[in-house]
């Protein structure tokens, strides 16, 4: 079994493997080729997808039964004890393109002040 799951990937990619697999749902290939044409396969999205991202899935003969690859995803395969996971970025730790943030002053702000003890 193969599934191809394409996301914001052009209309004539879907269309191409519409004649290899079945598209179950929009964007989400599924079928039964062979090795080598699920290869060639992913080799064309990969070529076209063009700003798009691609995840294929497949069953092949190791302890879970399936494996993965990814096209531009930012998820990634990583080897953990010989079971395949998915590392996801960790969003919650500064980014190298991005100022870290300064802590807000201390104290009540104005708005605040009229809120609590009037405009007087």
């Amino acid at each position: 079994m193969t599934v191809i799951v394409l996301t914001n990937c052009p209309a004539g990619l879907r269309g191409f493997l519409t004649r290899w697999l079945l598209e179950i749902s929009a964007g989400v290939f599924v079928g039964n080729p062979s090795a080598r044409i699920r290869d060639v396969l992913w080799e064309e999205v990969q070529q076209y997808a063009g700003q798009g991202r691609a995840l294929l899935a497949h069953t092949t003969n190791n302890e879970q039964g399936f494996t993965f690859r990814t096209h531009d995803h930012t998820w990634h395969p990583a080897d953990h004890e010989g079971v395949t996971l998915i590392r996801r970025p960790d969003l919650n730790a500064p980014s190298r393109e991005t100022p870290t943030r300064q802590n807000p002053p201390s104290g009540w702000s104005r708005a605040a002040k009229r809120r609590r003890f009037g405009r007087g």
